[in-house]
């Protein structure tokens, strides 16, 4: 506005003073004096546009960068930075800084899967109002034993279950019931988690899901039915 005020208040009474007869009237002439449109467009000294007067696209990336920058900060499950194992660990020996402790306090699994199930179970809650429950996860190598001799044919051999990689978790009947276990398949695999085939044909286990992509790169005996 006061750009606009100065083009069109001031540029006319300064041309009506310089007369024609005056010195400096004559050093300026009507088409050597700023026009509103050079006013308005003028570069300020810096070189630099207004914010006011940048395009509103640039603006708006400028933000949504800055809004993305804050979301790579934000951490989805407190404690838990959800990084992949710079390298591989024995079946059921995985050291503790690779693995993250869900929110019910006590499933554990690793990192990366960590969060994704973080950000399924996100979904989860805003459709069903409830968090994911689980009844397994990580299982050390005595832990596989021990789980073997209880549940017998549907356990895999002790050093070759997917939960001994902490890919695996056993979920509660509640959050797979009823249609609930068909939303999760329509939108597991949205963050890289499935219940597989093997478990959805072979042995029946509605309850086993896993980290389907970091299975098939661990090389395990990932479609072979085992738990």
């Amino acid at each position: 506005m006061a750009a606009l005020l100065a083009a069109t208040v001031v540029v006319p009474v300064t041309q009506g003073a310089l007369a024609a007869d005056s010195p400096v009237g004559n050093l300026l002439s009507s088409d050597q004096l700023p026009t509103t449109v050079g006013v308005l467009t003028a570069q300020p000294l810096n070189g630099q546009v207004p914010a006011s007067l940048q395009p509103v696209s640039t603006v708006a990336e400028r933000d949504l960068v800055a809004a993305s920058r804050g979301l790579d900060r934000a951490e989805i499950l407190p404690g838990c930075d959800g990084h992949t194992p710079t390298k591989s660990s024995p079946n059921g020996q995985m050291p503790a800084s690779d693995l993250c402790t869900l929110w019910d306090g006590h499933t554990q699994v690793r990192a990366d899967y960590a969060v994704a199930l973080a950000q399924l179970n996100q979904a989860y809650v805003q459709r069903y109002g409830v968090d994911m429950c689980f009844t397994d996860g990580y299982r050390s190598l005595a832990r596989q034993y021990e789980v073997a001799r209880t549940k017998g044919y549907l356990a895999a051999v002790p050093g070759t279950s997917n939960h001994g990689l902490g890919l695996a978790v056993d979920i509660c009947s509640t959050t797979y019931a009823g249609t609930r276990y068909q939303w999760l398949r329509d939108n597991g695999p949205t963050y890289g988690i499935d219940n597989p085939e093997w478990a959805r044909t072979t042995k029946k286990e509605p309850w086993h899901w896993e980290f389907t992509d970091a299975v098939k790169a661990a090389s395990t005996s990932a479609g072979t039915g085992v738990d």
